[in-house]
This record gives structure tokens, sequence and C-alpha cells, in this order.
């Protein structure tokens, strides 16, 4: 028993540690790329009634600032998994009812979409979910939504990952772009 524990534990062995200057890229990466999203929605989207802030781009920002190599990361991912989700989101909004039946329709769809398409990327099941559970003025964008915040959104924080995670030697970003 003792043995089938370490193997499923990964033997024991704790993760390694982070170097400071990856912390440090990780932190500027992901300040400056929710910073720029907010920003610009503040200032620009939000006098017009729409928004560039949604929950998912949190997550977002682990993947293309601290997970850079990860296959999850890379730009096709980070926009068809935003893209196609939040199309995916707003078609069950519109077709499913109950609440909770269009939101088990959006993210499983979403996560078949993009496993479909290659473009897996995790917070898109998150940008599946808002389209549901978002509020009146997230509804009311209709397929808008994929375009503004989704789309958008994604294209503002890959500018910032760009430019970040190449400012470092020892960081390349991205490890492929399809």
């Amino acid at each position: 028993m003792k043995r089938y524990f370490l193997k499923m534990t990964g033997g024991g062995k704790s993760p390694a540690r982070v170097r400071p200057i990856e912390i440090f890229w990780s932190w500027v990466g992901s300040f400056c790329g929710i910073f720029a999203v907010a920003y610009l929605s503040k200032n620009y989207m939000e006098p017009n009634d729409l928004t560039l802030v949604i929950g998912s781009f949190g997550a977002t920002a682990v993947l293309l600032y601290a997970a850079i190599r990860s296959p999850l990361a890379q730009p096709w991912n980070l926009m068809g998994g935003h893209f196609f989700s939040a199309l995916v989101g707003v078609t069950c909004y519109k077709l499913f009812q109950p609440q909770f039946l269009a939101a088990a329709m959006a993210v499983s769809l979403a996560i078949a979409s993009m496993l479909f398409l290659k473009c897996l990327h995790p917070p898109g099941g998150a940008t599946a979910l808002i389209a549901v559970i978002g509020s009146a003025k997230i509804h009311s964008l209709g397929y808008l939504y994929a375009l503004i915040p989704a789309g958008l959104g994604a294209v503002v924080m890959l500018a910032i990952a760009l430019i970040v995670n190449n400012l470092a030697r020892e960081r390349r970003y991205p490890e492929y772009w399809l």
C-alpha cells in the first residue's frame, strides 16, 4: 500500500522550487496583463456599456505568465480557447433552460470544442460558463461577447505576454504559434 501511495504522489518528492527571477517575471507579467485589460475596460469599454474584464482572465494570467511553456498557454490555445468557448457559452445561454442545464452544456461543449479544434485552454471553460451565469450586461452582448471581452481581452493579454515573457534571457514565449 505504501508503494502504491508513493507512486501516486510522485514518490514522496516535493516539486522543484521556482527560482526568484521566475517569480518576479510571473508577477510582472500577470500585473501588467490584468492591469492593461482592467485599464482599457475602465477607460474605453465601460463608457460604451461594454466590459473587457472577465473572471477567466485570472486563470489565463497564471498560464500566460507563470506556466509559459505549457501547451495550454500557447497563442492558439489562448485565442481559440476563449473565442470558441464564448461562442458555445452564448449559444447554450440562448438555447437551454433552466440555467443549470445551460451552464453544464456550455462548459462540457466548450471542452469538447476546444479538444476538437486543438485549442484547449482551461480558462475557456470559465469563459463559456460566464456567458451563461454572467450579469445582464454580459447577456446583452450576445455573440459580441466572443469578440469583446473574450477575444479582445485575450489579444491584450497575449501582447503583454509577448513583451514581458521575452524580456528575460531565460524565458521564451511562445513555444509555438499553432
